[in-house]
């Protein structure tokens, strides 16, 4: 496009023309002046510009490309770019000595015919209009309407949220259409995406994944400028739901606190519940347990629930450790313990782990291990107080005593004649007449006032079997 004004349009000297304007009237002088500019500006003076509209990045270098004609014959004083237009009786200031500008104009021209200019590190300040100016020793041309630079930043206008396996598109826009043809490029998280270099100015994620979340640039190829960041955040439904012993670290005993934590993939964050087997027993990320008991034994599993749907874990299990309890002792079989006989005693108890350790004791002498206990061809000095201990790593823990009676080959035939075998008070002996009952209760009464007043005596035991030599 060629733009011309002249300032200064008569010329002083036209071969023709001086001839021409002597001989015309005065009556006809305007028309003179005319026909003399028409000559004037039709005779090759002007300025042309490759773009009058020109868009711009940022900090990026712009370059103006331009050329200039006048007449032969002409000698140019004077080359130089102004911005902006003046009022009459102003002048145009040359940017090579504007401070704004002198460090960033470069004139690529010359005093022929190129006046092409380049204005490098361009901000939102340099949007002005721009004109080329040149000066002859007869005239000032300034070539309207000049060049219009705006200055552009980058924007991405994306949505802010997307739902996993939806598409979405977003797209890398400027305040006008970039002048230069422009190759696109993206960043996730400040990382290219090579795989994303096009002359569209739009990204398209088809069937988004939760792993394309993350902070989205872009910028142009060749250029320094990348435009602010925007979060990408893709929402989906719980996924990688699992439960974890916090603590204790180790082994779970007795009377410790536990503490269990649900985590998942999810977003937005979910709501957690607890279920112990199918029960709910608690809600929240973290579930805890103190002084936990073998009550609390059992499987234990979460569930992770947000709008986009719900997932459970896996079960763990807690599996409490606890000492000996509920230690007994138990005979085999029932009636009369006659001598010559062979008894078993057996041992049991309530532990976790089960307990492996039992010891047997006859008052306070330990005599025998193991969970059963045997004695074969009883006699009646095997007759007391037995009790068994019931160990594993975590305590020990005592049974209650159990009396054997021990009863002699006349006396059990007397009993086999009078009466039948029976058990009373932890004591297995057998019955009789009136006589027998009465010497057991005496010693029984007797031998429960001496436990009442602490003076308990292992030999009584022994004293209650030997009552039936004194009868």
């Amino acid at each position: 496009m060629i733009v011309n004004f002249c300032s200064y349009c008569i010329a002083s000297s036209l071969k023709n023309g001086v001839a021409m304007m002597m001989s015309i009237s005065m009556a006809s002088l305007p028309l003179v002046f005319l026909l003399i500019f028409y000559e004037v500006s039709s005779a090759n003076w002007g300025v042309s510009y490759s773009h009058t509209q020109i868009c711009a990045l940022k900090n990026s270098s712009v370059t103006i490309y331009c050329t200039y004609t006048y007449p032969t014959g002409h000698q140019i004083k004077k080359v130089f770019w102004a911005k902006n237009s003046v009022t009459v009786g102003e002048k145009y200031t040359d940017l090579s000595e504007d401070p704004e500008y002198s460090q960033r104009l470069q004139y690529l021209g010359d005093k022929q015919k190129n006046c092409t200019v380049r204005l490098s590190h361009v901000t939102q300040k340099d949007s002005q209009n721009y004109y080329f100016r040149f000066i002859t020793e007869l005239d000032k041309w300034i070539g309207y309407p000049g060049v219009s630079l705006t200055v552009t930043d980058l924007q991405v206008e994306s949505p802010e949220t997307v739902t996993e396996g939806d598409s979405v598109r977003l797209t890398c826009k400027s305040s006008c259409d970039l002048t230069d043809r422009a190759t696109f490029i993206w960043y996730r998280n400040s990382q290219p995406l090579t795989e994303r270099r096009d002359r569209n100015n739009q990204l398209l994620l088809q069937s988004v994944r939760r792993e394309d979340a993350g902070r989205y640039s872009c910028a142009l190829q060749e250029h320094n400028l990348t435009s602010p960041a925007v979060q990408l955040n893709v929402t989906f439904e719980p996924s990688s739901v699992s439960v974890s012993i916090i603590s204790p670290s180790g082994e779970i005993v007795e009377g410790d606190s536990v503490t269990l934590s649900c985590s998942s993939d999810s977003n937005p964050p979910p709501e957690m519940s607890w279920f112990k087997g199918g029960t709910f027993v608690g809600s929240g990320r973290i579930y805890s347990i103190s002084k936990i008991s073998s009550d609390h034994s059992g499987e234990y599993k979460c569930k992770s629930n947000n709008e986009h749907g719900e997932k459970y874990s896996e079960a763990v299990t807690l599996n409490v450790m606890y000492p000996p309890r509920n230690v007994s002792v138990s005979i085999n079989g029932s009636g009369v313990i006659e001598e010559g006989d062979s008894v078993t005693l057996i041992c049991s108890s309530d532990s976790n782990p089960p307990a492996l350790d039992f010891s047997w004791f006859k008052g306070r002498m330990i005599v025998g291990s193991g969970k059963i206990y045997n004695i074969s061809k009883i006699s009646s000095d095997h007759s007391g107080e037995y009790k068994c201990k019931s160990r594993n790593k975590h305590g020990e823990t005592y049974s209650d005593a159990l009396t054997l009676c021990v009863m002699s080959v006349r006396w059990v035939l007397w009993f086999k004649a009078f009466g039948v075998g029976v058990a009373v008070g932890g004591v297995v002996f057998g019955l009789g007449g009136a006589s027998v009952y009465t010497c057991l209760n005496k010693r029984m009464n007797r031998r429960s006032a001496m436990k009442d007043s602490g003076n308990s005596d292992p030999s009584e035991d022994f004293n209650l079997c030997n009552a039936y030599d004194e009868l």
